[in-house]
């Protein structure tokens, strides 16, 4: 683009939408106009950014019958899949954040530190992975690049703010001892819920399968063998994984350590003898992927054992989208 975009932000009253404007001041996104939607529940409010004030529209069939270049969306599949299209034809370039568009094969699936280069192919919407893939991704590509990954087992460790409003008020209302539910199956405080989703007819969640197909599409190889469990945790922010690989080539230890701490978005903190090792608290609020407990799996030829932290809604969510803009602009 060779003009500051007019960029529209969807669902901008939520967790996500709300972290957009946070993201985009501080990373001082060129923009001409903007414009704020939600649904009509949150039209109408006020919204002061950068000094000035933006009204909420209610998002319909005839918002972007203005001049919009981006669209970023946190509104939800069903929104996505009605207004992306509308919005598309209209020549906006959307970059969505539900899980609606990620496995079309027409829709680009973006984390730009691994496929900036796929954004060029889109066709009016590119998809922004599901937050627990996107961390695993910023580190698994350099990986890969370098050792060629043949397994990948994920287990998650996710906070509550993955489920927006509802998931952070469970742990809340939890922590003060009312156990009533309306995010989870189960209370949340005190626990670990070995569900994010629902099941499918495999046993695994849709979570699951989502970190499974999401690493595949975005790596661009197949052939990788995945599993994953997914679990909730009481845990305001930030995601964290343990992640096992195994390579197809050997390696040595101090210099995957180099190849990590050299990738882009990547910080390694890895000093267990001094318990230096990433923390959900110490990720909350910053873009980064942090990497630690990195140590060679004994059990099979070429395996290391990683432990991965970051801020799911920022990262995970909201940043990722911005990045992704960035590219489009550049």
């Amino acid at each position: 683009m060779n003009k500051k975009p007019n960029v529209a932000l969807v669902g901008v009253t939520g967790v996500v939408g709300s972290t957009f404007l946070k993201v985009l001041e501080e990373r001082d996104f060129p923009f001409n106009e903007l414009y704020m939607m939600a649904s009509a529940k949150s039209a109408g409010k006020t919204i002061n950014f950068k000094g000035r004030d933006y009204i909420v529209e209610e998002l319909n069939e005839h918002s972007f019958d203005k001049d919009i270049d981006i669209a970023l969306f946190s509104a939800g599949g069903s929104v996505s899949e009605k207004y992306a299209p509308i919005a598309a034809a209209h020549g906006v370039t959307v970059v969505d954040n539900s899980s609606q568009w990620r496995m079309d094969p027409e829709v680009p699936l973006v984390v730009p530190e691994v496929n900036p280069e796929d954004v060029e192919w889109n066709k009016g919407i590119i998809a922004n992975p599901n937050c627990s893939t996107i961390q695993a991704m910023v580190v698994l590509k350099p990986l890969h690049d370098k050792y060629k990954i043949k397994r990948v087992v994920y287990s998650t460790y996710q906070a509550v703010s993955g489920s927006g409003v509802k998931g952070i008020e469970d742990l809340k209302n939890g922590l003060a001892g009312n156990d009533t539910t309306n995010a989870y199956p189960h209370p949340i405080a005190g626990n670990c819920i070995p569900q994010i989703d629902v099941f499918t007819e495999n046993g695994y969640t849709k979570e699951e399968m989502k970190m499974i197909n999401e690493t595949h599409k975005i790596l661009g190889d197949d052939s990788i063998k995945v599993t994953a469990t997914t679990v909730r945790v009481p845990v305001f922010d930030s995601h964290s994984e343990s992640i096992n690989i195994e390579f197809e080539n050997d390696f040595d230890l101090d210099e995957l350590r180099e190849v990590l701490a050299k990738a882009p978005g990547i910080v390694v903190q890895d000093d267990p003898a001094n318990s230096i090792y990433p923390l959900a608290r110490n990720a909350a609020g910053t873009d980064e992927v942090y990497v630690g407990r990195i140590r060679r799996d004994f059990s099979v030829d070429s395996g290391v054992n990683l432990w991965v932290v970051s801020d799911n809604i920022r990262k995970g969510a909201a940043t990722n989208t911005v990045q992704i803009a960035e590219v489009l602009i550049k």
